[in-house]
Formats: C-alpha cells, sequence, structure tokens
C-alpha cells in the first residue's frame, strides 16, 4: 500500500512539472494606450518602460521582469507594439509585424478604445469585434507555430466614472479633453439617459470581453486569459495617471501585472 502511495505522488508530481511551459526567448505586447504605458511617465507620450506587458521598469513589475527573473534568456527580447488610440481594427496590424520578430509570448488587450468613443452609436459592434480577435488569433497561431498568447481583459470603464466623477480636476480633463465620452460626458448627471448610457458603454465592455475569452478559447492550451479579473478589478484614483485621469499610472501598471501574470502560464523556472 505504501509502495502504491508512492508511486501515485511521484506520478502526480511529474505530471505537475510536465505542464511548465518553458520560459519564452522573446515576447510582443500587442494593444493600445494602456499597454503602451501612455501618460505613466510623461505629458501626453507612451512610456513603454512602465508597460504592465513589457516593461523593464522595477517599480511595474511586468510580465517580461517575472519572466526575467526565470530565465535570463528573455534579456532585451521584450517588444511593444501596441499603440495609443488602437482599437481592434489595429490589431491585424500589430500581429503582422509581431510575427515578423516570431515571439514565443504575446500579450493582448485591446478594446477600451472600441468602447471610448465621443458616442454610443460608434462603438464597434460586437460581431465586428470578435471577427477581428478570431482573425488577429488565427495569424498568429498560423504565423508563429507554438506561440503562447495571454489575452487580458478590458477594465470596467463605468469604473473609472465611479472613481473620478467626484474629484473636479478629473471631471475637467474628461470634458475639456473630451476622453471617453461614450461613458464619460455629463459625469455628474444622475438622469435616467445618463445612467441608462453609461450602463449600455459597460454592457459592450463586458461582450468585448466574453468574445475575446472565446477567441481565446478557440486556440487552446496556446491560449489564456485572466478570466475577466481586471474588468473586476475594484481600482481606486490612486491607480490613475494624473495627466488625463484616464490610463492607468505606475501603480495601476503594477496591478495589471500583478493580476495577468498569475493567470497566465506555468512557466517552469529555468534557475
Amino acid at each position: 500500500m505504501v509502495a502504491a502511495v508512492l508511486v501515485f505522488a511521484g506520478s502526480g508530481a511529474a505530471q505537475a512539472e510536465s505542464s511548465r511551459v518553458p520560459v519564452p526567448g522573446t515576447m510582443v505586447a500587442l494593444g493600445d494606450s494602456i499597454t503602451a504605458g501612455f501618460n505613466v511617465c510623461g505629458w501626453y507620450v507612451p512610456c513603454t518602460s512602465r508597460s504592465w506587458a513589457t516593461g523593464d521598469n522595477a517599480e511595474v513589475d511586468s510580465h517580461y521582469l517575472r519572466l526575467l527573473r526565470l530565465d535570463g534568456g528573455i534579456r532585451g527580447h521584450n517588444g511593444n507594439l501596441a499603440a495609443p488610440g488602437a482599437t481592434s481594427a489595429s490589431l491585424m496590424g500589430q500581429v503582422r509585424r509581431a510575427i515578423e520578430l516570431k515571439p514565443g509570448y504575446v500579450t493582448i488587450l485591446i478594446g477600451a478604445q472600441d468602447a471610448c468613443v465621443p458616442t454610443e452609436r460608434e462603438m464597434t459592434p460586437v460581431e465586428v469585434y470578435r471577427r477581428r480577435m478570431d482573425e488577429a488569433l488565427t495569424a498568429l497561431r498560423d504565423g508563429v507555430p507554438g506561440v503562447r498568447v495571454f489575452v487580458a481583459s478590458v477594465p470596467d470603464l463605468r469604473r473609472l466614472w465611479q472613481v473620478g466623477k467626484v474629484n473636479g480636476l478629473a471631471r475637467t480633463f474628461w470634458t475639456v479633453g473630451r476622453i471617453c465620452q461614450a461613458m464619460l460626458a455629463r459625469p455628474t448627471s444622475v438622469k435616467r439617459a445618463d445612467v441608462e448610457r453609461r450602463a449600455r458603454v459597460r454592457e459592450r465592455v463586458m461582450a468585448y470581453n466574453r468574445e475575446a475569452a472565446e477567441a481565446c478559447a478557440a486556440l487552446g492550451e496556446a491560449c489564456r486569459t485572466d478570466g475577466g479579473a481586471v474588468f473586476r478589478y475594484r481600482f481606486a484614483l490612486d491607480h490613475i495617471s494624473g495627466w488625463d485621469y484616464f490610463h492607468p499610472n505606475a501603480a495601476g501598471q503594477r496591478v495589471l501585472a500583478e493580476l495577468t501574470f498569475r493567470r497566465s502560464f506555468d512557466w517552469a523556472d529555468a534557475r
């Protein structure tokens, strides 16, 4: 009986070990201004060094730095193709550039700008968003055989309104800068039309997240998502950049890195 138990325990340990994924030699981040680190360390400029995905700033402790601690072979191979203002329509172009780099690991966070438009009717239709995600993920799988893909959920835009609506500076930036008006227009209004508008924009983001997760699942074990962790996280105004009261600051980027990395792949420790 003891021998049988030992054999069973050994088999389980071997199984757990075999489920681990080797740390990639290179990674690439795709997405919009969030992943580009926009407004994290300067006035209206990207700051990829503080990106949750590929940044090399210790304060943020990105996916890249966490992988680097597991295996030094990835050092310096942390490309960031995310672009401020990018929507799901931009994703395929980023994928084509990524394929040329032959990354072993790709992170994707896209969809906030599909909902953050001047008016509701300008939001990307859900079926269009899904088609673009399917096409992009299929192209990655076919263009880089063996690539591992991680898809992060889009943050809850209504949460941003909730934490910022009581702050005068935030309201001023949103109004003067015409930031994400589909959600943030008339931030102090409690009129039924505005309440319902915010709810509909939130529902659209939730739909994007569902479709992105389903598109990822179609790739099988090669693709993981955060299970909606980023969307559910109840961030505070302290996580938002004071440059525009919209994008994550360094603290917000760190939260993104922590929430997503723990739900990524079971990377093998090469040390």
